[in-house]
């Protein structure tokens, strides 16, 4: 019987790979753009986790600009500093983010319904 190669099972711990690969926390940092109903029609789109190194103030009036809305600045204690824009502008500000050297296209996160 010792000619036969029996495997015996072992423990397999099927997160270890992917507790692995977050063990750089903070390594590949995301852009969160996200859709928020308010009443009725309208809506609000938030783009958190910019670089702090960005002037969010320049980045804002440069979105207002591009797509004819109105935004502001939100300083939220535990995410920093978000960007809010009136109306569902994913889409747009994905895109101009890209388009701008901001960020890369895998590192933006669209999030809402």
């Amino acid at each position: 019987m010792s000619d036969l190669d029996i495997q015996v099972p072992t423990t397999y711990d099927p997160f270890a790979d992917a507790n692995a690969e977050n063990s750089g926390a903070g390594t590949k940092e995301y852009v969160h753009i996200r859709v928020q109903q308010r009443n009725g029609r309208k809506s609000l789109t938030t783009v958190q986790g910019l670089k702090k190194e960005f002037s969010y103030n320049k980045i804002l009036k440069d979105l207002k600009k591009e797509f004819c809305c109105n935004g502001t600045v939100v300083q939220d204690p535990e995410l920093g500093q978000v960007i809010q824009l009136q109306g569902d502008q994913r889409k747009n500000v994905s895109s101009f983010l890209v388009q701008a050297g901001i960020m890369k296209k895998e590192q933006i996160k669209i999030h809402g319904f």
